[in-house]
C-alpha cells in the first residue's frame, strides 16, 4: 500500500488549500493507507481539517517542512476526501508514537549490548571510511509494532531484519540484541543472516555480470530524518558514487510490515574526477572519451541491481512482472555466533515497478537478483520491500495466527501488490 503515495507537483507560495481524494477500487477493506503530500511550510502551518492525526517532515534538511503524511482506512470501493489547509497551529499533529528509530555509536565502556547510550541522528564519513564496527547494530534501525529493519553503514548498505513474536515497540529496550531474559519474555530478535547478499531489497551497482557494492564514494551519510509518530524515515546519501549522487529514503509506516524505498539520482556531472580516477565500476565511464560524451549519458542508461537473499533451501515465487518472494529457514547468524540462537523461518518480498526492470535473473547461490535501469526523466524511482517472521503470534492481514507456510506468504505478496498499485490518490491544489 505504500505505493499509494501522492507527491504533488511543486506548489506556489499562494496555495492555501489541498484537496486530497483517496479511492479504493478493491472489493476488500484496506487499513492504514499512507497518504503523503508535498507541502511548502514557508506559506504557513499545514493542518488536516478532518480531525485525524498527521505528521510533518523535513526530508531535504533545509529546515522547512516539505511533506505531510497521514493514514486512513477505506471500506471496499470507498472514496474519501480530505482537506489540508494552511493554519496557525499544529494541534492536530500526532503525539502518539507508533514507530521508533535509533542510531548509536558503540560505547566501549558499556559491555551490555542492549544498554548503549551514545545516540546520534546522522553520521557522515569521507570516501570509503568504514564505521561499521564503531556503530551499535552497525547502522540505523527502525521499527513499528510489527517489524524492524536496519541498514548497514558500509559499502554493502544491506537491509537486515528483526522479527517479533508479539506486537509492540522493542528496539529502545533490546537495541536489536535481546538478552536471555528478554528472549524468555518473548522479545524478538535478528532473524536473517545477510552477509554480502542483497538481504531484503538492497540497492547495488551492476557491472554487466554481477552486483557491485556501493563504492567508491566521495562521502557517505546515513541519517534518521524522522522517528515518528506515524512513520520513520532513514536517509542514505552516497555522494560521488561513480560520478553521481544517490539518495535513498527508507520509509516505514505504522501498521505496515512493508517498507517504501525511494531512490533519487543526481547527475550533477561529477565525471571529471571520475574519469581522472578511471572509475568504470558500475557505469562504464572508462569507455567515454570526454566530459561532453559523459553528459550525454542519461540516468536512464545506468544500470543497478537489487533483489532478495536466497535463504538456504527457500521456495521462490515470482509473477514475472516485478513481484518476487521467497520462504525459507536458516541460521540468522554466522556459525561462530550461533550459540543462543535457533534456525529462523522467514518470508521475504520485493515489488519493483515493471518499467525499471531490465531483467529478472534466475536465482543463484546468494540471491534472487534483478537488473534495473530505464529510470527515465524523473531520475528517481520507488520500490517496496517486506518480510514476515514465522515467529509472529499476532494477527495480521492474511495471517490470523501468523505466517506459517510459503503458500500463505505468497498469497499475501499478491494481495500486497494489488494494494500498492490499485489504491489511487489525487491531490488538487486550490488558492
Amino acid at each position: 500500500m505504500l505505493l499509494c503515495l501522492a507527491i504533488a507537483m511543486a506548489a506556489s507560495a499562494e496555495t492555501k488549500t489541498l484537496r486530497v481524494e483517496v479511492s479504493n477500487p478493491l472489493n476488500v477493506e484496506v487499513k492504514d493507507v499512507p497518504v503523503a503530500v508535498k507541502v511548502e511550510s514557508e506559506s504557513g502551518v499545514y493542518e488536516v481539517k478532518e480531525e485525524l492525526e498527521y505528521q510533518l517532515d523535513d526530508l531535504d534538511g533545509d529546515g522547512l517542512y516539505d511533506e505531510l503524511c497521514f493514514l486512513t482506512d477505506l471500506a471496499p470501493l470507498e472514496t474519501k476526501v480530505f482537506t489540508i489547509k494552511v493554519g496557525e497551529n499544529e494541534d492536530s499533529l500526532s503525539t502518539n508514537n507508533r514507530v521508533y528509530a535509533e542510531m548509536l555509536l558503540t560505547n566501549k565502556k558499556i559491555k551490555s549490548e542492549n544498554k548503549q547510550d551514545l545516540y546520534i541522528s546522522s553520521l557522515t564519513v569521507d570516501g570509503n571510511t568504514n564505521p561499521y564496527w564503531q556503530l551499535h547494530h552497525h547502522g540505523p534501525a527502525f521499527e513499528n509494532d510489527m517489524v524492524a529493519y536496519r541498514i548497514y553503514f558500509d559499502n554493502r548498505q544491506t537491509v537486515d531484519i528483526y522479527g517479533k513474536y508479539h506486537r509492540g515497540l522493542e528496539l529502545r529496550e533490546t537495541q536489536f540484541y535481546p538478552d536471555s531474559l528478554q528472549k524468555a519474555m518473548g522479545y524478538g530478535d535478528d532473524v536473517l543472516w545477510v552477509g554480502k547478499t542483497f538481504g531484503v531489497g538492497t540497492l547495488r551497482g551492476w557491472d554487466g555480470e554481477s552486483p557491485q557494492m556501493v563504492e567508491p564514494v566521495e562521502k557517505r551519510t546515513l541519517s534518521i530524518v524522522a522517528s515518528g509518530p506515524l512513520r520513520t524515515v532513514v536517509k542514505v546519501e552516497d555522494k560521488g558514487w561513480n560520478g553521481i549522487d544517490v539518495t535513498t529514503l527508507y520509509i516505514l509506516y505504522s501498521g505496515h510490515r512493508d517498507c517504501e524505498v525511494r531512490v533519487k539520482l543526481n547527475e550533477e556531472i561529477r565525471v571529471n574526477a571520475a574519469i581522472e580516477r578511471g572509475q568504470s565500476n558500475s557505469f562504464e565511464l572508462s569507455s567515454v572519451s570526454g566530459v561532453d560524451e559523459v553528459k550525454k549519458l542519461e540516468i536512464g542508461s545506468r544500470l543497478f541491481s537489487t533483489g532478495l537473499i536466497n535463504v538456504k533451501g527457500s521456495e521462490e515465487y515470482s509473477d514475472g512482472e516485478g513481484l518476487r518472494g521467497c520462504w525459507g529457514t536458516d541460521w540468522p547468524v554466522s556459525a561462530k555466533d550461533s550459540v543462543g540462537h535457533k534456525r529462523e523461518t522467514v518470508g521475504l518480498g520485493i515489488c519493483l515497478p515493471r518499467e525499471v526492470i531490465v531483467s529478472e535473473l534466475p536465482a543463484d547461490k546468494n540471491n534472487y537478483p534483478y537488473v534495473i535501469g530505464n529510470i527515465g526523466a524523473e531520475e528517481s524511482f520507488t520500490y517496496h520491500i517486506a518480510f514476515a517472521s514465522a515467529n509472529e503470534e499476532f494477527e495480521s492481514e492474511g495471517a490470523p495466527e501468523g505466517f506459517r507456510s510459503a503458500d500463505q506468504w505468497f498469497e499475501w505478496l499478491q494481495l500486497w501488490k494489488k494494494r500498492l498499485f490499485k489504491i489511487k490518490i489525487n491531490v488538487k491544489r486550490e488558492k
